[in-house]
């Protein structure tokens, strides 16, 4: 009988996902200045509201607001997470992740029972169910603990991968090759 970690095959096949920083800044740069401009927009209806008069002065200041807030908190959230952004590596051996900010799992391909994508575009994510709790090992590192999400009692793992480079369409594909049945 061949142990949960045997080797099936060369060392040299593996895959790396990551999470390109530029992307990732970008990406945060149009939310942050969606919910920025979205803010200042209603802040400046509630004090037209409330009677307050609007000057030329007032209309630059929340010009330069909508632009400048949102490049420095996205640069600033950037500094945070710069060596902590999430990744996938695929390879003989199974299965290594880590969300954003979270410590890595390696989980073999023989505990693995099911993969599936949630969500689309930016926003999606990876949802590994291990067959078992005792085939996932957390990896040292820094981070908080994996992110996970509990259905039926079992324990599901999530990994951020809308942003992966190569996509997640290619991580779908990487994962039906090596787990036919499980995807």
């Amino acid at each position: 009988m061949a142990h949960i970690d045997e080797v099936l095959g060369p060392d040299d096949d593996t895959l790396t996902f990551f999470q390109p920083r530029a992307h990732v800044f970008v990406t945060m740069l149009w939310v942050v200045a969606a919910v920025w401009a979205t803010t200042l927009g209603l802040f400046t209806v509630l004090r037209l509201a409330l009677g307050a008069t609007l000057t030329a002065g007032d209309l630059v200041v929340t010009v330069e607001l909508a632009l400048i807030v949102p490049v420095v908190t996205s640069a600033l959230i950037m500094l945070l997470v710069w060596h902590r952004l999430g990744w996938l590596h695929t390879s003989m051996r199974g299965l290594d992740f880590a969300a954003t900010g979270r410590r890595p799992v390696h989980l073999p391909w023989a505990g693995v029972d099911t993969v599936a994508l949630r969500y689309r575009g930016p926003f999606a994510e990876l949802i590994v169910t291990p067959r078992d709790g005792e085939f996932a090992q957390e990896l040292d590192g820094p981070g908080r603990a994996p992110r996970t999400r509990r259905r039926d009692g079992r324990v599901a793992y999530l990994v951020d991968v809308g942003l992966m480079s190569p996509g997640p369409d290619v991580l779908i594909t990487e994962l039906h090759r090596r787990i036919p049945a499980k995807v």
